[in-house]
């Protein structure tokens, strides 16, 4: 589901410039539902300080995310075996969010 401002019933919500921001989306990852805004679209995006974790069942899903989510970024760290993980790796996107993939047990 994805909803610009644009398309906001209430036009004292549409920000001035922003009509093709994104005012609400909602996708899925795995079993899980992710929300997202652009917000009210003020000031410059930085995604630091924070890493959103993905949990998997097996090593070529792992491979598969760590080189979706690396299509345009950068990988931060190789997927490799851990003492906590059979595999693990960290990776910026496009956007400049980090992930960090688990096989999980």
């Amino acid at each position: 589901m994805l909803m610009r401002f644009k398309h906001s019933p209430e036009p004292s919500m549409i920000p001035s410039g922003a009509e093709d921001k994104i005012m609400h989306m909602r996708f899925p990852i795995g079993n899980t539902t992710v929300m997202a805004s652009d917000g009210r679209c003020l000031g410059k995006p930085s995604f630091q300080g924070f890493a959103l974790s993905l949990i998997v069942a097996d090593d070529a899903e792992a491979e598969r995310l760590s080189t979706a989510l690396a299509l345009g970024g950068q990988i931060q760290m190789p997927l490799a075996k851990t003492f906590f993980s059979r595999r693990f790796g960290m990776v910026a996107d496009r956007f400049g969010v980090s992930w960090m993939i688990h096989v999980g047990p």
